[in-house]
């Protein structure tokens, strides 16, 4: 039983010996955990969020963690590797950076990998170039305090190739990974990551502690027009998840976003019971990225009081 579960037990015990109604009893629930609320799952923000911002140049990769706080009220951050690809090793820059999150109280949660090859390419020295253009970053994130990386986990074959390659790929920066007390995480990211049942095969056959996921509640395009179902691919990631991706595109008047029902996605994800960072990762083009990420962590505290 979890402690959510026997919070409701002890409540209702608790009710029914004060002959509360049910109509006030929900009352009484809702006012009980409002105050704590905070503890279903934090949120954080993904550098993503910002990327036209960022390409534009209007913002320094430098000054995420304090925009982070200063705008949004989010002190946790997940890092986007295409923002500093060519400062992994940079030691003087990876210290000012550090510093600048620890100087406005930000966490550095993870950085977002792309672009180092694919950890499931069938080519055997092609495979381990990739798995070992990764090592740097797993060093850039032990440096700044970051639990994981995030990786994808491309390939290409048959069903079954790909879930050994991949595997392969995984487990080899994984055992790389272990030492420096870092996470090796993938997202459904296109392709057969975005098969909810074929990435949870993937980690299962890792079979590492630190080989997990990230899910994302929108990257769920299998390509050639078909997709996945969203809410099936998050339930089947969850016992693996060691970050979650909340991902947004647009919102009606209500302020839900329209593609995906957060409610029943948050209570996937607390089901599973993930009590950690939430990460607002917002693509959309109706608001600009500053109001888009706003409305999504609007939403979520909004679902994260309903669901307490």
């Amino acid at each position: 039983m979890t402690n959510r579960q026997h919070r409701r037990t002890f409540l209702k015990g608790v009710a029914a010996v004060a002959g509360i109604q049910a109509v006030s009893f929900g009352s009484a629930c809702q006012s009980l955990f409002a105050a704590d609320s905070s503890e279903l799952f934090k949120i954080s923000l993904a550098e993503w969020s910002l990327h036209k911002t960022i390409f534009g140049g209007k913002l320094d990769n430098l000054d995420f963690a304090k925009t982070a706080k200063e705008e949004f009220g989010i002190d946790a951050i997940e890092y986007v590797n295409q923002f500093f690809k060519d400062k992994a090793k940079d030691e003087k820059y990876l210290a000012d950076l550090k510093q600048r999150a620890s100087d406005h109280g930000v966490k550095s949660l993870l950085i977002m990998i792309d672009g180092e090859g694919n950890l499931g390419d069938p080519n055997d020295d092609k495979r381990k170039s990739a798995v070992e253009n990764h090592y740097k970053w797993v060093e850039a994130a032990k440096f700044l305090g970051c639990h994981s990386i995030r990786v994808n986990a491309a390939s290409s074959g048959s069903y079954e190739d790909q879930v050994t390659l991949a595997a392969d790929g995984l487990r080899r920066l994984s055992e790389f990974a272990k030492p420096h007390g870092l996470n090796v995480i993938v997202e459904n990211h296109g392709g057969l990551s975005s098969n909810g049942k074929w990435l949870a095969e993937v980690i299962t056959k890792v079979d590492l502690e630190n080989c997990g996921t990230l899910p994302d509640f929108g990257n769920f395009n299998l390509g050639g027009g078909k997709s996945y179902d969203r809410y099936q691919g998050v339930e089947e990631l969850m016992p693996f998840a060691k970050a979650v991706s909340a991902k947004s595109h647009d919102f009606d008047d209500a302020g839900n976003e329209t593609n995906t029902d957060y409610s029943k996605i948050m209570k996937i994800v607390l089901d599973a019971d993930y009590h950690g960072y939430v990460g607002i990762e917002y693509e959309g083009s109706k608001l600009d990225e500053f109001e888009g990420i706003r409305a999504t962590k609007r939403l979520l505290e909004r679902v994260r009081q309903e669901l307490a």
